[in-house]
């Protein structure tokens, strides 16, 4: 599958004039559009472009966003962490930089730069699992989670255009949980690693109380992962408003094929299992959004709380096979009322 690029070589695609700027200009790339200097870039040259979420290093090349963005991390050290801005009423996602900055050589568009601009993805601390014991990185044969946004692949809204049938989910704001059952063995993993059974996990204890383990016997389920968003007290900031920790699966692979399950065969899972998806908004035939806008406005929305939704995920009801990103077609489109206020 496509691997997320946090930078990557691109062409300038248009811009436009923000409405009262003298300075400044709105540069699109991609499904990007990015507040720059005017003048600085012109329609067709290549640019490197870097995505929200980056952490980029301490260097000359990006001092001038100290002011702005400047983060001290316990896990990444120092550095400039990039979000999504407003600049005269602007939104501004990424930062667009000129070839220069790169080391000497050929790059193609398209090219991944990221490891040659010492750019890392910027990750805050899972403190809900902070206390629980690592025993080992995420399992063989478990793909990780991460969602790929539909302003870096564009092109993902003509394959859904071609299937037969979609859903529209919620994306839940918390952290990511992986369950599995294999081989007679059960774990529990976080984002990134697999972590011990005790009762100082928060993740195991749920796991307990919904006895996830036992009811995958029952039901004689072998051979599966399950993928979700644990939400809550202490884990990012709890726009759920949840007293307690909920799981909301939005994933299931058959860890023999390699599959995912259909929408259908999830909800029967989940059913017989006892265990809650994401909500499922919208489900048709023929997919009715056709460009990057029309999705970012149906992102918009609030939880059930009264707080900003991170924004929707969409799916095939079948799973298909996206050439795009050469993995399980799906993209994900963030709230930027959410992004604004993160």
């Amino acid at each position: 599958m496509e691997k997320r690029k946090l930078a990557s070589v691109q062409y300038v695609h248009h811009i436009t004039p923000i409405e009262g700027a003298d300075k400044i200009e709105c540069v699109h790339v991609l499904g990007w559009q990015c507040v720059a200097n005017k003048g600085q870039f012109q329609v067709g040259d290549r640019c490197v472009y870097i995505e929200v979420d980056s952490f980029l290093p301490v260097c000359e090349e990006f001092e001038f966003l100290r002011s702005s963005s400047f983060k001290k991390s316990e896990i990444l050290g120092e550095g400039f962490r990039l979000k999504t801005l407003k600049f005269r009423g602007q939104i501004s996602q990424g930062l667009v930089q000129p070839l220069s900055i790169l080391p000497e050589g050929k790059y193609e568009i398209g090219a991944d730069v990221t490891e040659a601009l010492g750019i890392r993805k910027w990750e805050i601390e899972e403190r809900v699992t902070s206390s629980g014991t690592v025993i080992g990185d995420f399992p063989y044969g478990i793909t990780k989670t991460d969602e790929l946004r539909v302003q870096s692949y564009p092109d993902l809204i003509s394959e859904f255009k071609e299937i037969p049938a979609y859903y529209i989910s919620t994306k839940m704001d918390g952290t990511s949980v992986t369950m599995y059952w294999k081989d007679g063995k059960f774990g529990v993993c976080g984002r990134n690693y697999e972590y011990e059974d005790n009762d100082k996990c928060a993740m195991w204890k749920y796991a307990h109380e919904h006895k996830i383990e036992e009811r995958l016997k029952e039901n004689n389920i072998p051979d599966v992962a399950i993928q979700g968003e644990f939400c809550g007290a202490g884990i990012q900031k709890n726009r759920l408003k949840l007293v307690k920790p909920e799981w909301y699966v939005f994933t299931i692979v058959n860890m023999e094929t390699g599959r995912r399950y259909s929408l259908q065969q999830m909800q029967e899972l989940c059913e017989k299992v006892g265990l809650k998806m994401v909500p499922v908004e919208e489900q048709g035939e023929e997919f009715p959004y056709s460009s990057v806008e029309k999705l970012l406005e149906r992102a918009k929305g609030k939880y059930d709380s009264g707080m900003n939704k991170e924004g929707i995920v969409i799916r095939p009801v079948e799973p298909v096979y996206s050439r795009t990103i050469e993995g399980p077609l799906s993209m994900k489109v963030l709230n930027n009322d959410y992004l604004l206020k993160e």
